[in-house]
């Protein structure tokens, strides 16, 4: 396989990181095509076509390297599902993989959007928020605290809603700040309890030595889970979930009982929903009315949550404070189970995704239902979808595509977070993938894309197991 022409050629593939962009397209594209169709959105340092050893032809992959990370970001948005020559297939764009990586996949989206930065110990988070938010759309900023005293250790993060704005901050941001893109520790390397003061891990290392910028992710497995049942009631809760929620439904849904200080979604390395989230409340009274009310309640409908206390790190070994801790907890128990029904507390005044609802959610204005066409009809386009951070089930698919009229079947891949959506008529499915690309349902975000032409059939003889 002839990926580079020369040796001098790879020596600075990966400077700066996350410059080189993976492109997968039709055959018949040639390089001139591909520098054309991506000039302009920076300088290309080049472009190289992967070619089958044997015959020379083009295998359809290819790999552009522009002169900056934001450039190869932006047009990996803006290129991803575009149509490079007419005729051809969507190319498929993404970050590739570094040369050294032992990673068998590319980079992912959410990978690429939340910075590491360096900051005055004075900052707030709307200080941090007015500073960065220049480069681009934040979705929120987190200051890094010491769990003991509550004083900002000079670090945060900030995150971004595309890969495009983190690239333009790190480049353009004061020097001094130090900007990276966060890499979060491994679940293997978490070693401290989770600190309430410090939402994105606890800094490691001791004093005030950098230790590779490297941060712990909170993971259930760190939390002494506390039983009501024998008076272990805390300000600090853990909320599991099955389905996708975001950061932003959890924090409305916890929102609602006055006093939380607190909220944030557990991720994994690669930034993915683990599907728990720490919520600390500053009154053990919100907390423990809190877990009763949503302990057991479906949100999305057909989704339980499961919340249970969780150490706070307070001491409740005095007498006298075990009593009072007693005493609150009798109250609010005593609130919740002779007050108004959870139904009623969950309507409070202008919030609405609480209150009975479909079984869709979305920004998107969808059509009304449509019948499914008839399964024996013939299919005459296929959309390819893609979900982050996990597959949508298929009857909620079914019940989202099948609005645009002519959906014969909703097909997901086994172990992949990918599937196929059949339709009998290629303007419907034309109008599903212009309306829902990039999308995000049930807190899924789907890249809905033409897929390829099923494969020719194989001469091969069958298999006869």
């Amino acid at each position: 396989m002839e990926e580079y022409p020369n040796k001098q050629a790879t020596e600075n593939l990966d400077d700066p990181p996350n410059s080189r962009l993976f492109v997968v397209t039709s055959r018949s594209i040639t390089e001139d095509e591909l520098r054309e169709g991506f000039s302009a959105f920076g300088d290309i340092q080049g472009v190289w076509v992967v070619k089958d050893k044997q015959t020379k032809e083009s295998k359809g992959i290819c790999y552009v390297k522009f002169a900056k990370s934001s450039q190869a970001c932006l047009a990996m948005e803006e290129m991803h599902g575009k149509v490079l020559m007419e005729g051809t297939k969507p190319c498929k764009v993404f970050i590739a993989q570094s040369r050294s990586s032992t990673r068998h996949r590319d980079v992912e989206d959410e990978e690429l959007t939340r910075i590491f930065v360096m900051i005055p110990k004075t900052f707030s988070e709307e200080d941090l928020k007015d500073t960065f938010k220049e480069y681009g759309d934040i979705e929120y900023c987190v200051i890094i605290k010491n769990k003991f005293t509550g004083e900002s250790k000079g670090l945060g993060y900030v995150r971004y809603y595309k890969p495009s704005q983190a690239a333009i901050a790190i480049e353009n941001c004061d020097k001094t700040y130090r900007a990276i893109l966060a890499e979060p520790r491994t679940k293997a390397t978490v070693t401290e309890d989770y600190s309430a003061g410090a939402p994105r891990g606890d800094y490691m290392g001791g004093g005030d030595s950098m230790n590779q910028y490297a941060f712990p992710m909170a993971d259930p497995g760190n939390y002494q889970v506390m039983d009501y049942r024998s008076n272990d009631f805390t300000r600090c809760l853990m909320m599991s979930t099955r389905a996708a929620l975001t950061q932003e439904q959890i924090f409305a849904l916890f929102d609602i009982i006055p006093g939380m200080e607190y909220c944030e979604l557990q991720r994994d390395a690669y930034g993915m929903s683990k599907g728990h989230a720490l919520i600390r409340y500053s009154n053990l009274g919100s907390a423990v009315y809190a877990k009763e009310k949503l302990n057991g309640f479906e949100y999305p409908p057909g989704n339980r949550l499961v919340v249970n206390f969780v150490d706070d790190g307070d001491d409740r070994s005095s007498p006298v404070g075990r009593m009072a801790m007693q005493f609150v907890a009798t109250q609010m128990m005593s609130a919740v189970w002779n007050g108004p029904s959870t139904s009623q507390v969950m309507k409070p005044p202008g919030f609405s995704p609480i209150s009975p609802m479909s079984r869709v959610q979305t920004d998107v204005n969808l059509p009304p239902l449509k019948k499914l066409a008839p399964p024996d009809s013939k299919t005459k386009e296929r959309l390819f979808v893609v979900f982050s951070p996990s597959p949508l089930p298929p009857d909620v698919l079914e019940d989202v595509f099948c609005r645009f009229g002519s959906l014969i079947e909703v097909h997901l891949v086994p172990g992949r977070k990918v599937g196929y959506m059949k339709y009998a008529d290629k303007q419907c499915a034309d109008e599903a993938m212009a309306a829902l690309h990039g999308r995000v349902v049930n807190g899924v975000k789907m890249k809905v894309m033409l897929a390829d032409p099923p494969r020719e059939e194989s001469h091969k003889r069958p298999r006869t197991y």
